[in-house]
């Protein structure tokens, strides 16, 4: 196994495997590695927050235990979980010597006071069949445990995951409590859909992964694709950072531009219009952009649409239009009736029916917002 003595040695490590780390970012992942502590990354998707502990447990020599969080995980996906086929098959192994001892108890009560004092191992570690979590704490070697996109879960998760945090242990109630056999590199990563506990973020140490700048992505784009040159891995890396300055559904990730990279240098190799960037950008943008409002949006931007361009924010008010009633002419004055112009009142413009507007006919919906006896509305009554 492999430790560190100090930040930059951790970032040349790492820069030997592909990963480019900022000075800041290696030495709070060195502290993390150091201090044995869990490490938590947050910011948006695709910036490098998974890679970490994939090159973190390259560079050290250890297995990666990879637990993927998604709603709805529990502790039979986490921690552990018992073999039931093993336990069954074990128990009709011993059927043939249970029954032999059990001759000697004709009486049905002795027979379970009999059985109940046995113990047959069908609750021990050979029958648990180990989970993520449950594995980083009895691996005999040194592991790095990633728990990936732990903001997916409820937080009935993340109040499972603080024994394993601070005391590196597991409890099983018919077993009893398991403590690490060896010091695990813990990295927990967040993609910011919801803000987590703070008895969670208290057990760990922090750090913000952001965008990197256009010099260090332009570094590894050319790291992780070695065939695009320097000069395609600009203008890319530029084309990327314009786009996520707009109000995009999602960002293009730094993944994403390496594909947008490794595409555009296909497309330039094979000659033809293809080769300039403006020439096959709308092409790029299918490997950086994947949703079809964002394309339009982007392609709208870029052609100087501002019509398109432009989102409406907000809706203009409703105003009746105003109606005129015929000129009557008498001798030589004009006169001119004129209705007047009708315009709805702030606040009570007629509600749009919508899901939301109008929630199912459930026990919720029905005594949401009803009660007093003098509202004069009653259950099942219309609005």
């Amino acid at each position: 196994m492999t430790s560190f003595t100090s930040g930059p040695e951790l970032a040349d490590a790492l820069r030997r495997h592909d990963y480019i780390a900022d000075d800041e970012f290696a030495v709070v992942v060195h502290l993390a590695t150091a201090l044995e502590r869990p490490l938590l990354l947050e910011g948006p998707a695709g910036v490098g927050k998974t890679e970490l502990a994939k090159a973190l447990a390259a560079v050290g020599g250890r297995k990666l235990v990879r637990l993927q969080c998604y709603e709805g995980l529990d502790d039979s996906r986490a921690l552990y979980e018992w073999d039931y086929a093993k336990q069954l098959l074990h128990v009709q192994m011993l059927r043939d010597r249970i029954g032999e001892q059990l001759a000697a108890y004709p009486e049905v009560a002795e027979a379970s006071r009999f059985l109940a004092a046995q113990d047959f191992g069908l609750y021990s570690e050979t029958f648990l069949a180990v989970r993520p979590l449950l594995e980083a704490i009895l691996s005999p070697e040194p592991v790095v445990l990633l728990v990936d996109e732990v903001d997916r879960t409820e937080e009935s998760m993340e109040a499972l995951l603080l024994e394993v945090l601070a005391e590196r242990q597991v409890t099983i109630p018919e077993v009893g409590t398991f403590t690490a056999r060896s010091a695990p590199w813990v990295i927990l990563t967040s993609n910011d859909t919801r803000e987590l506990s703070p008895a969670l973020k208290r057990r760990c140490l922090h750090y913000h992964v952001g965008y990197p700048t256009p010099e260090r992505e332009r570094e590894i784009v050319t790291a992780r694709a070695p065939e695009v040159d320097t000069v395609t891995a600009g203008e890319v890396v530029d084309l990327a950072r314009t786009l996520r300055e707009l109000p995009l559904r999602k960002s293009p990730s730094i993944s994403e531009v390496i594909d947008a990279a490794r595409a555009a240098t296909v497309l330039r190799r094979g000659g033809g219009d293809h080769t300039s960037l403006r020439q096959i950008r709308d092409i790029l943008l299918a490997a950086l952009l994947k949703y079809t409002g964002d394309a339009d949006l982007v392609r709208a931007r870029l052609d100087g649409d501002t019509a398109l361009a432009a989102p409406t924010t907000t809706a203009p008010a409703t105003t009746a239009p105003a109606t005129t009633a015929p000129r009557t002419t008498v001798g030589t004055t004009v006169a001119t009736t004129t209705a007047p112009t009708t315009t709805e009142p702030a606040g009570e413009r007629p509600e749009r029916a919508t899901v939301a507007s109008r929630p199912a006919n459930t026990t919720t919906a029905v005594f949401r917002g009803r009660g007093g006896g003098g509202s004069g509305v009653g259950i099942g009554a219309r609005r």
